[in-house]
């Protein structure tokens, strides 16, 4: 454990940024994942609804740095990409 009152406030700051980071990462897996079962399932509209609520999202994630901006564009390719196989 660290003794530092600097060193101190560094953990904090670290503990407050882990745990955003982890729900920023969780929530956007999340949505990627409702895209791919509505893809699974064959229902166009609701990939599309998916899709529109996660693109935003993932955008976001890379802006406040939780994941780099090329592997949110790639995502979003990717998920793009899938979505117009089914029409």
């Amino acid at each position: 454990m660290a003794n530092h009152k600097s060193a101190l406030k560094r953990n904090r700051q670290a503990a407050v940024r882990y745990a955003r980071n982890t729900h920023i990462r969780s929530t956007m897996r999340t949505f990627v994942k409702q895209v791919r079962t509505a893809v699974t399932a064959g229902n166009l509209e609701d990939a599309k609804t998916a899709l529109e609520r996660a693109v935003p999202f993932i955008d976001k994630a890379a802006t406040k740095g939780v994941i780099h901006k090329a592997t949110a564009s790639r995502k979003i390719s990717r998920l793009v990409k899938l979505v117009n196989t089914l029409g």
